[in-house]
């Protein structure tokens, strides 16, 4: 138990050694905040519900949604696209708000999962392993705790990267700090009849819960349910339900075949809103050199 306590409070380990794979198993004790903040759900029965609320869940979602699929996904994890080391930070920042470990433990072990994918060396296949354990159980096991930093060597340069990678608690905690304390102050209980526990349980509690399972879906559904325009390897489908939910990252078979593209939705008619947003953000100069997605790809498409 002492053995335990201690893998919970100190920082996750960070290793350059090969992985044991198939030997992974769920340690439920170290994954206590994650399993918490599921059952911090139940919240919402006891804290006023307003339309205010539900705005603020959505808007929590979004932003932190982009982030992990603009930054922890498409930069990190590809590197589709250049930004500054200033908004480079606060994208991982951002997107590890959301739980989802740090910057460099995300893009590591998507790294592996391409190499792997759906095979046995691929830890959330449902093609080699149950649906449960590619949705969520694989997060919680302890092949899932260490980050492979030799399969990011271009990000090791960046120490505070490593150091938010080391302490993914932080803006966690910070966000559902900062949710509390707003709700709180005169202002909002004035303007929106507002409390902490209100907006602790829906900016924090409730978009986090889904911001989890809209995610870990793209590992699941979209590698059973869905079409392939692409022939690969694999069992990466197109989903236009995960799409939706994920701001563009069910177009999975387009990524598969081609991963180093900027935009997923490859085709007209494929919502890929994240791709719309760094174009954007590419016109104020935050981001550039967006990958394209080549002619001879798009012939390649199955009919």
């Amino acid at each position: 138990m002492l053995s335990e306590v201690i893998r919970w409070i100190a920082p996750p380990p960070e290793t350059f050694e090969k992985p044991i794979e198939g030997q992974e198993k769920v340690e439920w004790f170290r994954c206590l905040p994650f399993i918490l903040i599921h059952l911090a759900l139940i919240g919402v029965l006891y804290v006023d519900f307003t339309w205010w609320c539900l705005a603020l869940a959505f808007m929590s979602y979004c932003t932190r949604m982009f982030s992990i699929t603009a930054f922890y996904h498409r930069y990190f994890s590809h590197r589709v696209f250049d930004t500054s080391r200033t908004v480079q930070f606060i994208g991982a920042f951002v997107a590890c708000s959301a739980g989802q470990r740090g910057p460099l433990w995300w893009a590591a072990h998507h790294r592996r999962h391409h190499r792997h994918s759906d095979t046995e060396l691929d830890v959330h296949s449902p093609k080699t392993k149950s649906i449960l354990w590619s949705h969520s159980l694989w997060f919680m096991s302890d092949y899932a705790l260490p980050t492979f930093l030799r399969e990011i060597p271009d990000w090791l340069k960046y120490k505070e990267l490593r150091f938010i990678n080391r302490y993914d608690w932080i803006p966690v905690l910070t966000l559902a700090t900062l949710c509390y304390l707003i709700g709180e102050t005169t202002w909002a209980i004035s303007n929106f009849e507002t409390s902490g526990m209100q907006l602790l349980v829906w900016g924090f509690f409730v978009p986090t819960v889904a911001l989890y399972h809209a995610t870990f879906s793209v590992n699941s559904l979209a590698h059973i349910f869905g079409n392939k325009k692409f022939e690969t390897f694999d069992e990466s489908r197109n989903n236009a339900i995960v799409s939706l939910i994920t701001l563009g990252e069910g177009w999975h078979n387009n990524h598969h075949f081609f991963p180093s593209s900027a935009r997923q939705g490859f085709f007209k008619g494929q919502f890929d809103p994240t791709h719309r947003i760094l174009q954007a953000l590419s016109l104020f100069g935050l981001v550039w050199g967006l990958k394209k997605t080549p002619a001879w790809v798009k012939e390649k498409a199955l009919s």
